[in-house]
């Protein structure tokens, strides 16, 4: 696990969601500079921290992906980390939680040197990697779509065609073998899919 050791005058702690985001600023000695709650965006971001910016360290959560944010700290020379979120939530004790609360404890951690560090993902490799995502996504809806066709023959007890499934070239044919018109177009949807 790699922590964050880097002083810097102002520590910033974002708990982060999809329209919101709540901000904390710490100074070195551990005093609450702002504390609020806001919308997620450039903006008001950039607002709230404009009069820290000399010597500012930002910080999030990595479990909501902050790519925008970590590009607009990087626009504006700011630093920027990310963090490592499951090792965080292993961190964070307490009763209370609450985006308030978390928002001051990743500023405090941050600020002494606790913070567990993930890395921020290459900008231009993003849309690569989303498409990996996404593509073994898919590749596990096909996995699963393949045993459901041959269940769907043994179910209607329809012999096989003795073809792999798998190879596009054999699935021609395969829905009209079945005499319920329900059973062809629930395969077509699966083929469709399949050919994906």
């Amino acid at each position: 696990m790699r922590f964050y050791t880097k002083q810097h005058q102002f520590s910033c702690g974002i708990d982060r969601h999809a329209r919101t985001m709540s901000l904390c600023v710490l100074n070195q000695e551990g005093a609450i500079l702002v504390h609020r709650n806001m919308s997620a965006g450039p903006e008001p971001f950039l607002k709230a921290v404009a009069p820290y910016r000399t010597d500012l360290v930002g910080c999030v959560a990595c479990i909501f992906p902050g790519d925008w944010l970590a590009d607009l700290c990087a626009r504006a020379g700011m630093p920027f980390v990310l963090g490592h979120a499951l090792y965080m939530q292993a961190m964070h004790g307490g009763k209370a939680k609450n985006d308030t609360i978390d928002a001051q404890k990743i500023a405090g951690r941050l600020r002494g040197g606790l913070l567990p560090q993930a890395d921020v993902y290459p900008a231009e490799m993003r849309a690569t990697r989303a498409r990996l995502r996404r593509r073994l996504h898919c590749m596990r809806q096909r996995a699963e779509l393949l045993p459901h066709v041959q269940q769907t023959h043994r179910q209607y007890n329809v012999p096989e065609s003795g073809n792999k499934l798998a190879y596009n070239a054999t699935r021609p044919g395969v829905a009209a073998r079945f005499a319920d018109p329900a059973v062809p177009k629930s395969g077509e949807v699966a083929r469709t899919l399949l050919d994906y």
